[in-house]
């Protein structure tokens, strides 16, 4: 057997215990670590504009429920006051402080206020077909 081959050998199998063992703590040490900052709300995570008062509604409004629940809503001022309202009155929520519910009422009622439409345009009655199950009379 060549002399480099003997000295190889045993550095193999060393390498061959050592690389699983370093895998291992290389995760235990990323798993123990503190990601915190890896878990920092961000504006993608949320949905929600990114405009004066979404942090309010972050930190408020997304302790109950998703941030897709606003978005899919609308309203002017006073519609989103109601909804506080209702939800302060039925389903627990915290009385808010002055500042911090004008906050989010003016960001709702900006960045998702009422709507002009909520359906498309019906179509023209001449671009309609047929209806066969209309009876002629």
């Amino acid at each position: 057997m060549p002399a480099t081959e003997w000295r190889c050998k045993p550095l193999k199998n060393m390498t061959k215990r050592l690389f699983p063992a370093i895998i291992t703590l290389g995760l235990a040490a990323a798993f123990l670590t503190d990601l915190s900052v890896a878990q920092i709300e961000t504006p993608d995570s949320s949905s929600l504009i990114v405009a004066d008062g979404w942090k309010d509604v972050q930190a408020n409004c997304t302790e109950c429920h998703s941030s897709l629940l606003i978005t899919q809503n609308s309203g002017n001022k006073a519609v989103w006051e109601s909804r506080i309202r209702w939800m302060q009155d039925t389903q627990g929520l915290q009385i808010l402080a002055s500042d911090i519910e004008e906050s989010i009422l003016n960001y709702l009622a900006t960045n998702y206020g009422a709507k002009t439409f909520s359906r498309r345009a019906p179509l023209n009655i001449e671009l309609m077909p047929e209806n066969p199950y209309q009876s002629e009379e």
